[in-house]
């Protein structure tokens, strides 16, 4: 039997999850595990639906008839088989903790998605990638270079299919314009908990203050530089006997924690854009095996 995820938003009202379940129900769907949010201060209604068609009833043929449930409640709403494993483009500078943690997560079958190629700025993981016989390509970016770089790396995007493209401590910002193209499509990973060190080394900033706390957050990147709607957040805690590279160890450890974290939300479509925030659905104990085991 086919599974699928039924993901809707729209204006809050009476009656919505009775029109959705009615309708797969004729369908000779069985609903498997399902989550709804009715935000009460935008008053904006999130769902998300696991089903198994017990009828043969494919895509087409759900899709086709649900028009109807969607128009009379003003729904945005899409049908995915649940199998389908998502085009990821991966992009990394020189810190490749993230990248790693990425590759190791799909080769063992915990993050189960087609890497349709890494793209970077530098030669650093070349050879790193293509041990894993993925594509990689190298688009050098420089102060003068940027709009060509960046016509590229949206060339490769159309080429390849890439659904999604995941910055894995990629260190160059993108255009506002292809922001918007890409508009929830694109996440990156920032070490937010440290958000007034600024530069290169904010590690060692948080060192000489003496933070306790260093953390992560993975977002959606938008025009606002690493101020997108967040989706995952995790922080681990520092004590005074700990040295400046014990900082940046356990910051790449929640970094790269906090990345995969997300992009597996991503590809279940677990998450939900709701203006400048997310909902983000955790998998239920049920069906996160299935989940991560694609």
């Amino acid at each position: 039997m086919t599974a699928f995820v039924l993901t809707v938003q729209c204006t809050s009202r009476r009656g919505i999850v009775a029109a959705i379940s009615g309708y797969l129900a004729r369908m000779g769907c069985n609903i498997t595990d399902s989550a709804q949010f009715d935000d009460s201060v935008t008053g904006n209604f999130f769902m998300r639906t696991t089903f198994i068609s017990e009828t043969g009833a494919d895509l087409a043929a759900l899709t086709e008839g649900f028009g109807s449930v969607a128009e009379e409640f003003g729904l945005t709403w899409q049908f995915h088989d649940a199998s389908h494993r998502m085009k990821v483009l991966l992009m990394v500078s020189n810190f490749g903790h993230c990248l790693n943690d990425l590759l190791y997560r799909w080769r063992i079958g915990a993050l189960p998605i087609d890497i349709v190629g890494v793209v970077s700025n530098h030669m650093t993981y070349q050879k790193v990638v293509v041990n894993h016989d993925i594509p990689f390509h190298h688009i050098k970016v420089t102060k003068d270079n940027k709009p060509e770089a960046e016509a590229r790396l949206m060339a490769l995007i159309e080429e390849t299919g890439a659904e999604l493209v995941v910055l894995a401590r990629y260190m160059q910002v993108l255009s506002d314009d292809m922001c918007r193209k890409m508009s929830g499509r694109i996440i990156n990973i920032h070490h937010s908990f440290l958000p007034s060190f600024k530069g290169a080394n904010p590690y060692k900033q948080a060192f000489e203050r003496g933070v306790k706390l260093i953390g992560a957050t993975a977002h959606y990147v938008t025009g606002d530089l690493d101020e997108g709607p967040i989706i995952e957040q995790d922080t681990v805690r520092i004590t005074h006997a700990q040295a400046p590279n014990d900082y940046v160890s356990l910051g790449r450890d929640v970094e790269a924690q906090v990345l995969s974290r997300a992009v597996h939300a991503h590809i279940h479509h677990r998450v939900f854009l709701n203006g400048n925030k997310t909902v983000v659905f955790p998998a239920s104990p049920g069906s996160y095996a299935s989940e991560r085991m694609g």
